[in-house]
């Protein structure tokens, strides 16, 4: 008998302990609680269109692919040209996610009509190189070659970035310019040297290292007096506002410093 009433105890208790972690695993109504999700973020889906200056061109292509590989299910959409094309765009209500752009200024446009979701953060900065052909065909030795009638010049139209830029370092050098063309982005400046089709030009440094051994660049002093800021944010109509705040923060991120920094533009 003794026996007999240890067993059954033992079935009580057993009883009582199964009974409480049943009840452990309910939540109100009957329903198990779901487990724990640990610390993972959600995840992001969908395209996120990016209007982003010309400038940025080969780095955030790269950033969008490894933006695409960290997040599957994401894709990146670009449309690069100059910063102030872009911003006129998007206040006439072009669809897009991020802006990119290579001057506050420009920003300040689309920040002022309220398109902009939160405040713009400043992400790299840039400054002017002179770019010339491979082997400088023109004989570009500085800055005062722009001057000169005889050579064929390329800039920036004065209402894009590297074109406001242009004209302030040729107002601290108290040079006037006489360019042959002006363009509406710096790339297609870009492209008017790597061609031949000008002695030289004002590009952003990054640029110049972008096109290899397509180009040389000549470094002068008065670049270090007028480098752009390049502020970016998430706009407030974006069709994928979740996808817009996760790729900004990918931009401002150590792996988007690597990349940026690495095409040689420089931290703010």
């Amino acid at each position: 008998m003794p026996n007999l009433r240890k067993s059954k105890s033992i079935r009580v208790t057993l009883a009582v302990v199964s009974a409480a972690l049943v009840l452990a695993g309910c939540g109100s109504g009957g329903q198990a609680a779901a487990p724990a999700s640990g610390s993972e973020a959600p995840k992001v889906t969908g395209d996120v269109t990016v209007f982003a200056a010309a400038s940025l061109t080969e780095t955030f292509t790269q950033l969008g692919k490894d933006f695409e590989a960290a997040n599957p299910g994401t894709k990146v959409k670009f449309n690069f040209g100059g910063s102030s094309a872009l911003a006129q765009q998007l206040n006439q209500g072009a669809p897009a996610d991020v802006f990119a752009s290579a001057a506050p200024a420009n920003m300040k446009q689309v920040t002022d009509t309220k398109t902009i979701t939160d405040a713009p953060k400043t992400f790299v900065r840039n400054k002017l190189a002179i770019a010339v052909p491979k082997g400088n065909p023109g004989k570009i030795a500085g800055l005062a070659d722009f001057a000169n009638a005889g050579k064929k010049i390329a800039l920036c139209a004065e209402q894009v970035p590297c074109g406001a830029a242009s004209k302030k370092v040729f107002e601290l050098a108290k040079i006037t310019p006489a360019p042959d063309t002006l363009e509406q982005d710096v790339k297609a400046v870009l492209t008017k040297v790597s061609l031949g089709e000008v002695d030289g030009a004002l590009v952003y440094k990054t640029d110049v290292k972008a096109a290899g051994d397509k180009v040389e660049g000549i470094d002068f002093t008065e670049s270090a007096q007028a480098v752009n800021d390049y502020p970016i944010a998430s706009l407030a109509k974006a069709p994928h506002a979740a996808a817009a705040k996760a790729f900004v923060d990918f931009v401002l991120s150590d792996k988007g410093r690597t990349v940026l920094s690495a095409a040689g533009f420089d931290s703010p």
